[in-house]
């Protein structure tokens, strides 16, 4: 069985929108591959955009909600393997890949960058998901 964290409705977080979808914002599968909601400059316990209109401070918010739910999901930063970053405008890259890059500096994990058109909030500029393993005891 999946480890399902912070598990939540959309229509509860996007009241504004005609949504019903059980989510939750981290699933830990078979007890060691942990897979991370798209994360955005959204503080996790209150729900408040931090750094609007700031590309940076919202990576770097997201980077937060990221470790917290890693150790949540028994996991830390060195254990991410693959992080999935998608921005609002291309210009936006070097800021927000100097500010992950802090976060996972000595980390190697393979990346991926997609600009979008938009994401689910327009104040949002930019989302990142990472998938992490949990290593074997020793």
């Amino acid at each position: 069985m999946h480890t399902r964290i912070r598990k939540f409705n959309t229509r509860d977080t996007y009241p504004e929108q005609q949504l019903d979808n059980d989510l939750c914002q981290a699933v830990v599968a078979r007890g060691r591959t942990v897979f991370v909601r798209g994360q955005v400059g959204q503080d996790l316990d209150t729900a408040l955009n931090v750094g609007v209109g700031d590309p940076a401070a919202q990576a770097e918010q997201a980077m937060r909600n990221v470790r917290q739910l890693l150790r949540e999901a028994g996991a830390t930063l060195e254990h991410v393997c693959k992080i999935t970053i998608y921005l609002t405008d291309a210009r936006f890259r070097e800021p927000v890949y100097r500010t992950i890059g802090r976060w996972l500096q000595g980390v190697h994990p393979v990346s991926t960058g997609i600009v979008v058109a938009g994401l689910a909030r327009p104040e949002w500029l930019v989302e990142v998901d990472v998938i992490a393993m949990i290593p074997d005891e020793a």
